[in-house]
């Protein structure tokens, strides 16, 4: 049996639907201008892909020993930065050889695991997360609205202590929570998440990801509300190192799809799973909000949830809503990055979103995206990364009964409840979790 698309809501908030059309006009075929290579600073650096960062940051690690401070995408000029510590002039050479743009920095990456450890060790509050951001060779450290009091005076004074240049506190308006939606809407004990991406379990069972504190939240899935299961969880994490798990799908015949659904007919071909990188522009996808984009503000990021530590996760710029968590973060060309795990804000104001890689996901669960040829719902394998239907409008990114991406919200309490007729209302236990079934 074939796994159907799951209706969702049109939930798009006004203040932000101009935003997500614009995030989806960057999805059509050829939005993306071409850039140009005549600014004299960089005249002489190769350009690349975002997706280009890792391997070749990887291979100048290796080369350029403690020397090496980090990297980070220049999507302006389209070049990777390299961060370096010293004045060495064949460690200059190297990178410059390899086409990429030496930055000399202050703090060595020792420097900052060094900061974040003892962030870790003093300064593990709820409501404070920290991640490195190499493009301003420091520790982000970001408080929410709870942090306050002796809290606060802790986290301060930790920041303080790790010296001149090394970290920075910014204040969060809103509260870290987990969304717990994401793409397709799926349900469970009560809450409602989402599906992020399909994919193939290592035992070649068709399955799919979605965040972490979906699967410990409920056992059996299903594709409607009240409706008779669908999949099982197979693993799950979180909180700990990392927010996300593997559900199978209960009947092995079910073909699943490799790609999101970004509204009105309008779908992206997911070919692959891809590192994060600092400066990348990013798209997330959610049935509460809608189609949004961003950048990567920093890898590693340690976030403080009420519920637990999560560590490992991507921090962006990227809006998010009760309802978002479990979807699907993914680039314009078809690379699966992350999936939604929590943060603070939302698309009116904006805020700071934490997702969790998809490819340390993978990894852990024994799964890969594009085994088998699957074809269904959002992300088992594609030929045609980053395929945009140019017939379909972007007019309402939301639109649609299948879209794939961020759903609605099982958790961040009673915010969801505003989103939609079928979001319920937040429970008091701290979970996040929202009842459908009040």
């Amino acid at each position: 049996m074939s796994h159907k698309r799951i209706p969702k809501r049109k939930a798009v908030i006004a203040a932000g639907s101009v935003a997500a059309l614009g995030a989806a006009a960057l999805l059509l075929p050829n939005a993306m201008a071409s850039q140009s290579d005549s600014d004299d600073a960089t005249a002489t650096a190769k350009t690349f892909k975002a997706a280009d960062v890792s391997d070749l940051a990887s291979q100048l690690a290796s080369q350029l020993g403690d020397a090496f401070a980090g990297s980070y995408y220049d999507a302006g000029n389209q070049q990777i930065i390299i961060n370096v510590v010293g004045n060495n002039s064949n460690v200059i050479n190297e990178i410059e050889a390899a086409g990429a743009v030496p930055n000399q920095v202050q703090n060595s990456t020792d420097a900052l695991e060094t900061a974040a450890a003892t962030l870790k060790a003093d300064a593990t509050i709820p409501g404070t997360a920290w991640s490195v951001d190499p493009k301003t060779n420091e520790i982000r450290v970001t408080a929410d609205s709870t942090v306050t009091g002796s809290n606060w005076d802790t986290l301060e004074s930790t920041v303080e202590g790790l010296g001149s240049g090394v970290a920075t506190i910014t204040k969060s308006a809103g509260t870290f929570k987990t969304y717990v939606d994401g793409g397709d809407a799926i349900f469970g004990g009560g809450a409602r998440c989402s599906l992020g991406f399909n994919v193939t379990a290592g035992d070649g069972a068709p399955a799919f990801l979605t965040a972490g504190h979906c699967g410990v939240a409920a056992a059996e899935w299903s594709d409607a509300q009240d409706g008779a299961p669908i999949a099982t969880v197979d693993q799950a994490t979180f909180p700990g190192d990392g927010d996300f798990a593997l559900v199978k799908y209960d009947d092995p015949a079910t073909v699943a799809n490799s790609v999101v659904n970004i509204g009105d007919g309008q779908t992206v071909e997911i070919a692959q799973a891809a590192e994060a990188a600092v400066g990348q522009q990013v798209f997330r996808m959610g049935s509460t909000t809608g189609l949004f984009d961003g950048t990567v503000l920093g890898l590693d990021a340690t976030v403080n949830y009420p519920e637990g530590t999560v560590t490992g996760l991507i921090q962006t710029d990227v809006c998010a809503e009760p309802g978002d968590s479990g979807g699907s973060l993914f680039t314009q060309d078809g690379s699966a990055i992350g999936l939604t795990s929590g943060g603070s804000g939302d698309c009116t104001v904006g805020g700071e979103t934490f997702f969790q890689p998809v490819t340390t996901a993978l990894a852990a669960v024994g799964a890969t995206l594009g085994a088998g040829d699957a074809a269904g719902d959002a992300g088992a394998g594609a030929e045609d990364p980053g395929a945009v239907d140019p017939s379909a409008s972007a007019s309402d990114p939301a639109a649609g009964d299948d879209q794939a991406g961020a759903g609605e919200e099982a958790g961040a309490g009673e915010e969801a409840g505003d989103a939609g007729d079928d979001t319920g209302t937040g429970l008091d236990d701290g979970s996040g979790l929202v009842n459908i079934n009040p």
